[in-house]
């Protein structure tokens, strides 16, 4: 008997040895630095400025405004949607043709005052126009504005009167050249952003385009901004009923489809590429090869729940989500996701939202989140002069990109969720020799672009960078090398 029980505990001893020793092995693993390779002699195309959002810096009740903190950014595109929400005074077709029996083609008609003041400021950050027509989301119990138009040609009348209002300087207006004209917003979202069925969506779509179309050739005209477009089974793409009839009736009706606009929020960093390469499959597929992907919709949802966001959730729990999303982990998730759509098949991005709040870039009182300085990081890569190759990205966990001009490089590095502590990076061909000065940025739990490391580098470079950080470290010649 105690034999047996020996024995039985030498070999409960070595299993638990055995654990230890691989626990060690992983952990050593983990300590170990990342290596990433830069090569600065084999340059590619330019930095695709995808860094685009929702809302303008105007900023509701008019206390303050946030222009030069957005114009820093270097937003290629803003999307008017949710402006001013929860009570929006601007954009939506309801705020600025009040009388829905009104006559479409009189200027006395139309209320454009606030949203020309809205919409200027937009221009003022240096960003271009990418206007939705239609109305905002409405949560509330009694739904006023997000319902079919009783008679849609006069809608229709009604979104040209918009257009030329801000092209043709049509009703005292602008020639701002807006080129992008969304209709309507996730349709499939019922009942909050539409009371109708699908099919009186489609007959919106169907006049409406073809309408603004006709007038406007020129201009790029698109939806249906869907919040579901279907989802991943087996690693396969099944799309929406929606999605499948909306493509079935352009393609059959030969509708103007200049870009396809879609939705996801999401903690799955490569959700965003899988999903954008999917929706360009499926338009080539329809025959659809020369209409744009726009992903105008996009932020990290923590756990991939609504449930901490739903009129059920307690605030703690409402702030805490939204405290991850614009805190270090939606940073890094921002910085890495926008690095990895470089090479997806996609046209435009827009995060929701470029403004106060939560999903927002801001807190209420206009102080810059981390997931701001997410966007600075970014903009200063795709400014930083041309991309050059990288190697050793682990993608859906830890990206990084670089680029180079004649006087210095950047490179950019975002652990989103691996465990490496330091990334180890190899710098190879730097143009002015194997030595240079650096000086990084961090965005992480203790830092928000503050100036962190700064030194030399001699062909190698140490970066410390755990998960739910991103690094932007400056790279110049060495004094007297140039």
């Amino acid at each position: 008997m105690r034999r047996v029980i020996s024995g039985g505990r030498g070999l409960w001893l070595g299993w638990v040895s055995l654990l230890l020793c691989l626990l060690s092995i992983f952990q050593t693993r983990a300590e170990e630095p990342l290596l990433l390779e830069v090569d600065f002699a084999r340059t590619n195309q330019p930095f695709r400025p995808l860094h685009g959002v929702n809302k303008g810096p105007d900023v509701a009740g008019g206390i303050f405004n946030l222009t030069e903190a957005q114009r820093q950014l270097g937003i290629p595109f803003t999307r008017l949607h949710d402006c001013h929400w929860p009570v929006p005074d601007v954009v939506d077709i309801h705020v600025v043709f009040p009388r829905v029996d009104a006559d479409a083609s009189s200027p006395a008609s139309f209320d454009f005052a606030r949203t020309d003041d809205y919409v200027a400021a937009v221009r003022q950050t240096g960003a271009k126009i990418i206007y939705r027509l239609g109305e905002s989301i409405e949560h509330t119990r009694v739904k006023r504005f997000v319902h079919p138009p009783a008679a849609l040609d006069h809608w229709a009348d009604v979104c040209l009167g918009v257009i030329r209002h801000y092209n043709e300087g049509w009703a005292k207006g602008f020639r701002y050249d807006i080129q992008y004209w969304e209709i309507w917003n996730e349709p499939e979202n019922r009942p909050s952003m539409w009371s109708g069925t699908d099919e009186d969506y489609l007959r919106l779509y169907k006049v409406a385009a073809r309408k603004i179309k006709s007038a406007c050739p020129n201009l790029k005209v698109g939806g249906p901004a869907l919040g579901y477009s279907g989802q991943f089974k087996n690693g396969r793409f099944e799309p929406s009923a929606f999605l499948l009839a909306f493509l079935a009736m352009c393609k059959k009706e030969s509708l103007p489809l200049d870009f396809l606009s879609w939705h996801c929020y999401t903690a799955d960093l490569s959700e965003l590429v899988q999903r954008s390469k999917a929706i360009r499959q499926l338009l080539d597929q329809h025959g659809f090869r020369q209409t744009e992907s726009h992903l105008n919709e996009w932020n990290y949802l923590p756990n991939n729940s609504w449930k901490p966001l739903s009129k059920s959730a307690g605030p703690e729990a409402r702030e805490r989500c939204y405290g991850e999303m614009s805190g270090p982990a939606g940073a890094s998730f921002i910085a890495a996701a926008l690095l990895e759509l470089q090479d997806a098949p996609i046209d435009v991005c827009n995060l929701f939202h470029g403004e106060v709040g939560g999903f927002g870039l801001f807190s209420e009182n206009g102080v810059p989140a981390h997931n701001y300085y997410a966007l600075r990081a970014f903009d200063a890569l795709v400014t930083s002069g041309t991309r050059v190759w990288v190697r050793g990205a682990l993608a859906g966990r830890l990206a990084a990109g670089a680029g180079i001009s004649t006087t210095n490089a950047v490179l950019l590095l975002s652990n989103f969720s691996d465990e490496h502590s330091s990334c180890e990076v190899v710098l190879r061909n730097l143009p002015w020799g194997t030595e240079a000065s650096f000086e990084a940025r961090r965005i992480d739990a203790h830092s928000r672009w503050q100036p962190a490391e700064q030194g030399m580098a001699a062909g190698r470079l140490q970066i410390i960078l755990k998960k739910n950080s991103v690094a932007l470290v400056e790279l110049r010649p060495k004094r007297g090398a140039q």
